[in-house]
């Protein structure tokens, strides 16, 4: 089972994400963060197996949130994920340590190949990004 924690400031997009893994049965959402601060207070709390991390959050933006999570859990796999598509987006989220950069607009099949890749130690690179 792999457990999921996710870190976004929109509500709605939070419970689609868990509404899409809820029938994966390899797949539990086991925490929610609407922000970084409170994403790094659980990760603080409790063991996770991935964590989806929104780029853009309020205060703590998701690249601020990734090097605080490095530093609590330096091998805790992260898939950033943005309404933006562009591939600097991507190679700017690898290059700050994160697993995988997925668009906010990614079908549901490629993000459960990403999560399960990512958590199963490699990286996810979406089609597109070199």
């Amino acid at each position: 089972m792999i457990h999921l924690l996710i870190v976004d400031d929109h509500t709605t997009f939070r419970a689609g994400i868990a509404r899409l893994v809820a029938d994966e049965p390899d797949l539990h959402v086991a925490a929610e963060a609407a922000d970084g601060s409170a994403a790094i207070a659980l990760v603080r709390q409790q063991a996770f197996d991935l964590v989806l991390l929104d780029i853009n959050m309020g205060a703590r933006n998701g690249f601020d949130t990734l090097t605080a999570l490095r530093a609590e859990r330096p091998r805790l796999p992260v898939i950033m994920l943005s309404m933006y598509a562009e591939s600097q987006y991507a190679r700017l989220a690898l290059r700050s340590g994160a697993n995988a950069y997925l668009s906010k607009d990614v079908d549901t099949e490629e993000l459960l190949r990403a999560i399960r890749r990512v958590a199963a130690g490699h990286l996810y690179m979406p089609m597109g990004v070199s």
